[in-house]
């Protein structure tokens, strides 16, 4: 059912296959946002019910299936899907409930998550600098005390990740006058490639490749994947200087477990701040780090398992704040934007631009 367009890149959908499409709109789509879908695709949609009808007609019904939503029922795994936009940002839910349908293009939203998430990020990174939540522990016991502060430029922020969301949070730090390291599969010397600024912000002073080195004592595999010695020292060398560590990195097979004993090991009192997948972090490891004092604090937005239970131990980590997966929530109009974007591309023979590698699950 699915097909490619020669000459536009791997995976590039066949434009013809819209004119036939049937836009599904899964359980939970806000009434507004549907008449949006439809006025984008010029065509009517129709409401998955049960996972095996949608507006009243059988999935197995003729005609390629395009569907927008955050969950994909079994019944649409099949070669009859032709195209899936999520709703949201991460989609390792999506690709970890079961084979991925051979061919079929997948898409998600980021609409201004990077600027939301960039903005949860530098607000601890200033509140800290501040000393708020020292200070709000002295009004609960109403003592008049002045705490020392610090100034945020000049200092470093190392963020892993280095796609639209690290980007966000590197640009905006460093409009701050925070020296920001990206830390992606690969590490990136003279001139940004064509595309960088647009795609990922001209926020990082500087990129290197996640190494093997850091882990490999506690026999943690090499992260993003790239070769083991590749900008030897590097991350190593900027995990020890760094006074905050933020980690935006999607949940794959290669990042779980990604921040581990090793690396922890490597910073030097520098705060931790995940705004990425829980599962990306070991959680006897940060909390040794806490407790040794190698992590100064800990931020988590996320948690391996959400929501955490009441007698979690995450709860009772040293010098821990924890909110509720809320640092980048998808809007509808972001949704919107994106799928605009995807079907203008689509309808184009083009790839679009937030189509997900489900090989590499991100």
């Amino acid at each position: 059912m699915s097909g490619a367009v020669p000459g536009e890149g791997p995976g590039a959908p066949a434009p013809e296959l819209l004119a036939r499409a049937r836009l599904l709109v899964a359980p939970g789509l806000s009434a507004s946002l549907v008449r949006e879908l439809e006025r984008i695709t010029g065509r009517g949609a129709e409401p998955l019910v049960d996972g095996v009808t949608a507006g009243g007609r059988l999935l197995t019904a003729d005609g390629p299936l395009l569907c927008v939503g955050a969950v994909l029922p079994d019944a649409l795994r099949t070669d009859r899907l032709f195209w899936f936009h999520s709703v949201n940002a991460g989609t390792d839910p999506l690709l970890a409930a079961g084979p991925w349908p051979a061919g079929a293009l997948l898409t998600r939203t980021v609409g201004r998550m990077g600027e939301r998430i960039a903005q949860y990020v530098l607000g601890w990174v200033l509140a800290e600098c501040q000393a708020v939540p020292e200070y709000v522990a002295q009004h609960s016991r109403a003592e008049w005390r002045r705490l020392p502060t610090e100034l945020v430029a000049g200092q470093t922020a190392l963020v892993y990740g280095t796609g639209r969301i690290g980007g966000a949070v590197a640009g905006l730090l460093r409009s701050c006058g925070v020296r920001t390291v990206g830390v992606g599969r690969t590490a990136r010397t003279g001139a940004a490639p064509a595309g960088f600024d647009r795609v990922i912000g001209a926020g990082f002073d500087r990129v290197v490749g996640a190494e093997a080195g850091p882990e490999a004592g506690a026999g943690v595999k090499a992260g993003l994947g790239v070769e083991a010695g590749a900008d030897a020292g590097a991350e190593a060398e900027e995990l020890a200087g760094a006074r905050w560590v933020v980690a935006a990195l999607p949940l794959t097979g290669a990042t779980e477990g990604f921040f581990g004993a090793g690396r922890f090991a490597a910073m030097r009192g520098a705060t931790f701040v995940n705004v990425g997948r829980g599962a990306t972090v070991d959680p006897v490891a940060l909390e040794g780090a806490l407790r040794s004092g190698g992590v100064r604090r800990a931020v988590l937005d996320v948690l391996p398992e959400e929501p955490a239970a009441p007698g979690d131990p995450v709860w009772r980590l040293p010098r821990t704040v924890i909110t509720s997966h809320s640092a980048g929530i998808t809007a509808d109009e972001d949704v919107a934007q994106d799928f605009a974007a995807c079907w203008e591309a689509v309808a184009a023979g083009r790839r679009p631009e937030l189509t997900v590698d489900t090989g590499r699950g991100y």
